[in-house]
């Protein structure tokens, strides 16, 4: 599976220029049926301004989706510019809004280009990043002796304990890219001499924070 990043959750930058309002949301999406949703959403929101320009990225590199449109604006001066910034970003899965309500100044062609180039990129900028990682969600039972020792071994293979069940015994629920859980598994038979084994209860695709220090990570 290839990594990429995409927008961690939905984001939202404004400006003005001269007396045009601007606001630019960003969200992931990962399909084209949550981009048109995605878009809906905001022009319901700003139902009331003069325009709601879309443009968005299903997928990434060779097998991407994309997807502009100018909303009334003169050909080629907004979706397109905004489509050119969302694809220079490095993002995939990632769709953006960008709301104009009209200041009483028309800006021109290349005033408009410039001012949706500006907007996006202001979100893209802002916007915190995420990768979709395949995961396995374990469950592993060990005596009250070994929790210390644990938590250190999930957090050395990237593993994020979701649950600590305390009974008769411990039990650990925890997550791992599906890439570094035959490593943990490997390090927990080591461990336990032999007495040990995680077992795999769930695999599915979640974002994971980049850039440090995000849920996914212990220690």
């Amino acid at each position: 599976m290839k990594r990429y990043p995409v927008p961690a959750q939905q984001v939202r930058e404004e400006m003005v220029v001269v007396n045009s309002r601007f606001i630019a949301t960003l969200a992931p999406v990962f399909s084209v049926e949550q981009a048109r949703d995605f878009i809906a959403r905001m022009r319901q929101e700003f139902a009331d301004a003069t325009h709601n320009v879309p443009a968005y990225l299903v997928g990434h590199g060779d097998s991407v989706i994309a997807h502009c449109s100018d909303a009334g604006e003169p050909a080629g001066t907004a979706g397109r510019p905004m489509l050119a910034v969302l694809q220079g970003s490095g993002m995939g899965d990632a769709a953006v809004v960008v709301t104009r309500y009209f200041g009483g100044t028309k800006l021109g062609t290349g005033g408009l280009v410039r001012a949706y180039s500006d907007a996006v990129r202001r979100v893209v900028e802002v916007a915190p990043r995420a990768e979709k990682v395949l995961t396995h969600t374990v469950m592993v039972e060990f005596p009250y002796r070994s929790v210390e020792r644990m938590r250190q071994l999930a957090a050395a293979h990237g593993g994020q304990v979701l649950d600590e069940d305390y009974g008769a015994s411990v039990v650990f629920t925890a997550r791992f890219p599906v890439e570094r859980f035959q490593a943990f598994q490997e390090g927990l038979y080591e461990a336990s001499n032999g007495q040990l084994a995680a077992e795999v209860i769930e695999t599915a695709e979640i974002l994971m924070p980049l850039g440090g220090g995000g849920q996914g990570n212990l220690g």
